[in-house]
């Protein structure tokens, strides 16, 4: 059977490679959109990349990015960022989502930085601030809420 999240020896494997590339291999959405992560210039961790489609424009007048693009940019990173925090390999899965859009996204390449603020044993609460030309003036601010699921144990 093919290698994937739910696997855990593939998930672990990964997760201790930090093989982000495999993961979003996984993920179509997130090719489609063109996210992707790169080691914090100002720390440890990771920040995330969402590349400037043009397929992503939702106002074509700014030209914008659409918010449906930001908030599945937000996402993926926050799962991504959780996936990589977690006390041992564990598949999040989001339970609720509430983005904040404080500004317009222009077309230009936008960074998120996430913050796993509390892991329990099933849940998960992650903060994410998205921006563009400086971090101080963000584009949107999330708060996702993630159960926190066993990958399958053996290949079946």
């Amino acid at each position: 059977m093919a290698e994937g999240f739910h696997r855990a020896a593939w998930l672990a494997r990964t997760r201790d490679d930090r093989d982000l590339a495999a993961w979003l291999a996984l993920i179509p959405y997130a090719r489609r959109i063109g996210v992707g992560a790169e080691p914090d210039p100002t720390g440890d961790g990771l920040r995330y990349r969402l590349e400037p489609h043009p397929g992503n424009v939702g106002n074509v007048m700014l030209p914008a990015l659409h918010g449906g693009v930001v908030a599945a940019f937000m996402e993926t990173a926050a799962t991504l960022d959780l996936l990589l925090a977690t006390r041992e390999p564990r598949l999040p899965r989001v339970v609720d989502l509430s983005i904040d859009y404080l500004r317009a996204a222009r077309l230009e390449t936008t960074f998120a930085r996430c913050e796993l603020l509390r892991e329990g044993r099933r849940l998960a609460n992650v903060t994410v601030s998205a921006w563009q030309a400086r971090e101080t003036a963000p584009v949107a601010t999330a708060r996702l809420h993630f159960v926190l699921g066993e990958p399958d144990a053996e290949d079946r």
